[in-house]
């Protein structure tokens, strides 16, 4: 026979979209339409109802940006359509291609009954299974006219990004608003059509194929194309048995979940995200009205929250669907968190919130952490998984690696102190399924443990902006249950996947380390002032817990649950892959900086409310120290009054010395250049220098920064070509101030338009030379470091993580190792060798980069730290405006030493007046236990918890002294519920503790 391919596949494919998609809905009769544009922002579903509307007639414009548009529908059904299935059709002036990113409505009835969402995919709303003739239609549409801001170029500057600096121009003009016939047999026949189209597409040359083609040759001549829907029928016979052939035994299996992952907040502000979450989960619980086997997953107990205090008609009908099994909560996470980013005690919250949450208001504990879209993830997550109660771990981002294909989709994944997770990487590529004939082969194809196992996970809907599963999607998954050529698609909670899979693999590969994205590592850079407010926040928070708890136990102040519990959920929100980030519009982080000055006010509120009940009335000044660690005299979580503290041993010199100076405290010697850089930094007691010989530390660096694509996610290798090295001096001044501080002060022009100011500063005794800097900054597409190249031969650097650090290598020597050009740290990064080592401390930073030169006979290792940058996309301003930054060098650091400085940066020391100084509450003794938090348990029993972790990487042996009275103490899960192991043992208040490498301990204390 001769090749007819080419011919069928043409034919098909233009009768599919020219005549039997437009005759799903061909018979139809247009709605009176009437509408409200409102001024300003959304109103509530019964206001918007009760507004007085006007004639409105379709092809108008409609919508400025991120307006609100309500609309009123009005017709009867034709007396001729009586018995017959009736939809309204109603095309918003929708762009099918840009689903969740552009303009999307909620129907209401005129009750104000929420109906379901109306979307580029999802333009339908059910009047009647079987009309009656004559039948009322009254339908209201709450419409948002979202602007699209990644339409063709999607990473063009623009002002659209915010409210305030928006157009009013009308973005939108309806195209249909009509009351249509559905014609069952014509969808049944698309899909048909389109599922065997896509199939052939897929298979190799041989008889299956042929037949295919053929079966769909023949619907195409029983089809005629002026009479589509009288005749669709008998096409759909000509396909039943090419349809009805099962599939392979051996085919792959995928393990279906309905999906939508609705970004928190990104290209809109997190007031759409809630009406997003509410428009998707009411066309979520109608499909799930309309099928049988249809399993809707979503994540985030946040937007869980949002439904329930914002949408309650949505809520109750989320809540049946979750009873019935049908809908399915997610992650056990208040957010879909960044979570390189994030300290220890927030990831902690980050599941504390989100499984009390799930379990107070659905009666369900998750039993995975589902994270399909963030980031990179950080080593320290396997243990926090684990000891939070969870089984696996669902991501597929590591998919977009640029230059390394990750060699595993099922396996063990190993954390930084040896606990194992069983996760899992669809290879299906996706987040966003179709269930396309190509991505169900794909991941087929694909998926790299089918020696052993048959599945995989495919979540299946529109996403990001939300809108979720389609009826199409759940037709195409009957069709691909059990069909020759196809892997088996089944809707299936994910489980049971992980449940079948630990069954099938029980002897999983093992990935050990951080799970490193090979892209996206700006995101530890832009937005600073929001990455700043998370630092800030999260520490500060962990502060007032520990004095209100500590206030709670001495003086029976109440302890401040309802507050604390809210103001970590702003924080927590924050931490949503695209906040932290910063790779939202503008509005998204214009709000941020506002929501941490509010939690900052809030928080610093309790500390002093706390701090005031346990000092008591009076003028003696007292100290307070809520760092893990001794600072000045004053113990970790102690009080104490400044006259106690006692004098310092050591002092600072001040002497000038060729334009520049050098500072010396008797632990460490500073020279500071006449251009303001460091061109030594002594170790007195061994005389090592840590800065490298004829080099120079302190040296800020301007890098041009225009990345293939993503502005503000991406920095790509090319940007190290172009640097400036700013040493131009615009004045230089040092003194010694009144507490013995010696400060040289350091202003330089960056630019015509951006200055920068440095003040460095070195305290007596101390081995950190601190560095306080204000920038101007009024950069576009530059990338400001500042760098410090050490005299230390380091093959690999420790970067602070969660509870912990994650040791890199310095050298390049693979592509895996050379791909990680910019990589994160949290409060310090330490370059070491034996017996000397610098680190890089920090108070709101998170990226920086290392290299590794040979100089001569020596090697040189640089750390620069990343401070800001200027990306125009998708918010044009960022971080411009006047920016603060401190960091320092420590001089002759260990893990130790680095954990120590790190932490006392990240919590400066508090000065108030009262009567006397307090105790700690809790103390830890035993090198490398820190005392990560202390508060009062989350089910408000009065009971205290207590978290340690081991800081160095090694065996640790120590006591944790409580001094309060103690009925019992018993280790705990990260959600606080006690273990089963005995109870801890309690000798006059000493809790002896025994920690492995990097091991997270959480106690819960029962107060006598």
């Amino acid at each position: 026979m001769h090749d007819d391919i080419p011919l069928t596949v043409g034919r098909v494919t233009r009768v599919l979209k020219e005549r039997i998609l437009p005759a799903v809905h061909a018979e139809s009769v247009p709605l009176t339409a009437q509408w409200h544009e409102l001024p300003g922002e959304p109103v509530a579903p019964a206001e918007g109802l009760a507004l007085d509307y006007t004639p409105y007639a379709v092809g108008t414009p409609w919508g400025a940006a991120w307006g609100t548009t309500w609309f009123r529908l009005t017709g009867q059904v034709p007396a001729h359509w009586a018995g017959r299935r009736v939809e309204v059709v109603a095309d918003l002036g929708f762009d099918r291609d840009m689903t969740g990113f552009q303009c999307e409505g909620l129907v209401y009835r005129a009750d104000g009954t929420p109906v379901k969402s109306l979307n580029p995919r999802n333009q339908w709303v059910l009047v009647a299974d079987e009309a009656e003739a004559g039948q009322a239609v009254e339908l209201y549409v709450e419409a948002a006219s979202n602007p699209i801001l990644v339409a063709g170029n999607p990473f063009v500057p623009t002002s659209e990004g915010d409210i305030v600096t928006s157009s009013s121009k009308r973005l939108y003009t309806t195209g249909r608003l009509d009351l249509a016939v559905f014609e069952r047999d014509v969808f049944e026949l698309a899909l048909d059509v389109e599922v065997l189209l896509e199939l052939q597409a897929e298979l190799p040359a041989g008889p299956r194929r042929m037949q295919v083609l053929q079966a769909l040759d023949d619907a195409m001549d029983r089809l005629d194309l002026q009479h589509v829907a009288s005749t669709a029928a008998e096409a759909r016979a000509a396909l039943v048995d090419v349809l009805a052939r099962p599939a392979e035994a051996s085919a792959h299996e995928i393990s279906a979940v309905g999906h939508a992952h609705i970004d928190s907040a990104w290209l809109w502000p997190v007031r759409e995200t809630i009406r997003k979450v509410a428009r998707t989960t009411s066309s979520m619980a109608t499909l799930i009205d309309e099928t049988d086997d249809f399993v809707y997953g979503m994540s985030s107990a946040q937007q869980y929250a949002w439904i329930k205090e914002h949408r309650p008609e949505v809520w109750e009908r989320v809540k049946a669907a979750v009873d019935a099994g049908r809908f399915v909560p997610l992650g056990g996470m208040w957010v879909e968190s960044d979570t390189v980013m994030p300290s220890g005690e927030s990831l902690v919250r980050q599941f504390l919130h989100g499984q009390r949450f799930f379990e107070t208001e659905l009666g369900i504990r998750c039993r995975g952490v589902w994270l399909p879209d963030s980031f990179g993830y950080s080593p320290a997550l396997p243990q926090l998984m684990r000891r939070a109660g969870f089984e696996w771990f669902f991501t597929q981002k590591i998919s977009w690696n640029q230059v390394n294909t990750f060699p595993h989709h099922t396996f063990l994944w190993e954390g930084i102190d040896g606990s194992r997770v069983l996760s899992h990487f669809p290879p299906m590529d996706t987040y966003n399924a179709q269930l396309s004939g190509a991505e169900v082969a794909l991941a087929s194809r694909q998926f790299r443990e089918s020696r052993v196992a048959t599945g995989s996970i495919a979540p299946v809907g529109w996403g990001d902006g939300g809108g979720g599963t389609t009826r199409e999607m759940t037709g195409r998954a009957s069709r691909l249950a059990d069909l020759e050529g196809s892997p088996r698609v089944r809707w299936e909670h994910p489980d049971a996947f992980f449940d079948r899979t630990r069954e099938q693999l029980p002897h999983a590969p093992v990935w050990v380390g951080e799970l490193y994205l090979e892209l996206h590592r700006a995101t530890l850079t832009s937005q600073h002032r929001t990455k700043q407010g998370n630092r800030r926040t999260e520490h500060l928070l962990v502060e007032a817990e520990l004095w209100a708890a500590t206030a709670a136990v001495r003086t029976g102040t109440a302890y401040p649950h309802d507050e604390l519990d809210a103001l970590w959920q702003q924080v927590l929100l924050q931490q949503f892959h695209d906040i932290l980030p910063g790779t939202s519009i503008a509005w998204v982080h214009r709000e941020a900086v506002e929501q941490y000055a509010r939690v900052t006010e809030a928080a610093e509120a309790i500390v002093a409310r706390s701090l005031a009940a346990l000092v008591g009335e009076g003028d003696v000044v007292v100290e307070a120290n809520a760092a893990p660690f001794e600072r000045a005299g004053v113990p970790a979580g102690g009080v104490t009054p400044l006259e106690a503290q006692g004098p310092g041993a050591y002092a600072v010199s001040l002497v000038e010395r060729d334009g520049g100076w050098v500072l010396d405290n008797g632990v460490v010697a500073v020279t500071v250049s006449a251009e303001g850089l460091l061109t030594s930094a002594v170790d007195l007691a061994t005389g090592r220098d840590a800065i490298s010989p004829g080099r120079e530390g302190n040296l800020l660096q301007l890098h041009e920064d225009v990345p293939n694509r993503w502005d503000a996610w991406d920095v790509d290798r090319y940007y190290r070509n172009r640097v400036t090295d700013l040493r131009d001096v615009s004045a230089l001044t040092a003194a010694v101030d009144d507490e013995g501080v010696a400060r040289v002060v350091v202003e330089r022009q960056i630019s015509a338009d951006s200055t920068v100011r440095q003040e460095l500063s070195l305290a007596p005794g101390a081995r950190l030379l601190e560095i306080s800097q204000q920038t101007d900054w009024n950069e576009t597409e530059k990338f400001l470091k500042v760098a410090f190249p050490l005299d230390v031969r380091a093959e690999h650097v420790a970067a602070e993580t969660q509870f912990g650090f994650h040791r890199r290598v310095t050298h390049t020597n693979t592509s895996w190792e050379a791909a990680k050009f910019e990589t994160s740290m949290h409060r310090f990064v330490l370059a070491e060798e034996r017996g000397f080592g610098v680190a890089l401390v920090n108070d709101s930073t998170y990226g920086h980069d290392v290299t590794r030169d040979v100089v001569g006979d020596d090697v040189v290792t640089t750390v620069r730290l990343s401070l800001l940058r200027a990306p125009r996309f998708p918010d044009p301003e960022t971080d411009q405006g006047v920016q603060t930054h401190r960091y320092g060098l420590v001089v002759g650091a260990d893990a130790d030493v680095a954990t120590r400085e790190g932490a006392l940066m990240g919590t400066s020391a508090r000065r108030v007046r009262g009567a006397h100084g307090v105790a700690p509450l809790v103390t830890v003794t035993g090198e490398g236990i820190v005392l990560s938090s202390v508060k009062e348990a989350a089910d408000r029993s009065g009971d205290l918890v207590v978290r340690v972790y081991e800081s160095l990487g090694g065996r640790a042996r120590g006591v944790l002294r409580l001094d309060l009275p103690v009925a019992s103490v018993t280790t705990a899960t990260l959600l606080e519920e006690p273990l089963d192991d005995g109870g801890v043992a309690v000798t006059d208040g000493d809790v002896p503790i025994v920690l492995s490498a990097f091991e997270v301990r959480t106690l819960r204390v029962v107060r006598a």
